[in-house]
């Protein structure tokens, strides 16, 4: 194929793609006034949903990555107390958070329990249990804190399509209405009335997918971390029984 021939072809396909984006401007901008008001809804819909995909991109991505640097600060340091002042720099760690109220209650227990009188055994076993309510506590305000905001995009996957065929009927019922006043059902005055009313449908389903696919992916990812935190809680509460148990010995 030679250069020029080349050339057209692109130079066509660009021409047809920008008369595309045209079109369905122009269907948008005919439609009627129902048809316009449920593409503002659509609109809405998915500014809102981008919105929040970019958001949790961002806040998950970073809550993984602190998350992984913590693990290992509390595998590698011996100093409760050290990963307790290191940890203040890990804010978007679900495990760095909850490692913070755990020690906290922790700290509260050792200050209540010098003048209690209570027996070794008896304080060890109060003490793992409010530690451990403290952290579980903690675990389900940390899940509540990353799973913010994904049941819009659920409600979004759900009603954007039902929402855009709505729009679609609504449109095909008046082109119906416009034939039957006119008198005349040929395709060439069906036609323009329908396209502009499937353009609601085709909107409802971009506003969708979208949202769907980010849902599930984030579902996903919020699990993965949920899972951390329960692990995470355990191996604590181990060190720590481990630790009251030594203590006792001495």
């Amino acid at each position: 194929m030679s250069p020029e021939l080349v050339m057209l072809f692109l130079t066509q396909a660009g021409a047809d793609r920008v008369s595309s984006s045209v079109d369905v401007l122009n269907m948008v901008l005919n439609a009627g006034l129902m048809v316009k008001l449920v593409m503002l809804v659509l609109l809405l819909f998915s500014v809102v949903c981008w919105a929040i995909i970019i958001f949790k991109l961002a806040q998950l991505s970073k809550a993984r990555r602190q998350s992984f640097f913590f693990l290992d600060l509390f595998w590698k340091s011996r100093n409760l107390s050290s990963i307790y002042n290191d940890s203040a720099g890990y804010e978007a760690s679900p495990l760095a958070q909850i490692f913070r109220v755990g020690y906290q209650e922790m700290n509260q227990l050792r200050k209540s329990a010098a003048g209690s009188g209570l027996d070794t055994q008896t304080l060890r076993r109060q003490g793992l249990e409010n530690v451990q309510r403290a952290l579980r506590r903690a675990a389900g305000a940390e899940a509540t804190r990353l799973s913010r905001s994904l049941t819009f995009l659920a409600t979004t996957g759900n009603t954007t399509p039902f929402i855009g065929l709505f729009g679609t009927v609504w449109g095909i019922m008046g082109s119906f209405h416009n034939i039957g006043l006119t008198g005349s059902a040929n395709l060439a005055a069906v036609a323009p009335g329908i396209s502009e009313a499937l353009v609601a449908t085709a909107a409802g389903l971009a506003a969708a997918i979208p949202a769907v696919v980010a849902y599930n992916h984030f579902a996903s990812r919020v699990r993965v971390l949920d899972a951390e935190m329960t692990n995470f809680v355990a191996d604590f509460l181990n060190n720590l029984e481990r630790d009251l148990m030594r203590k006792a010995a001495q």
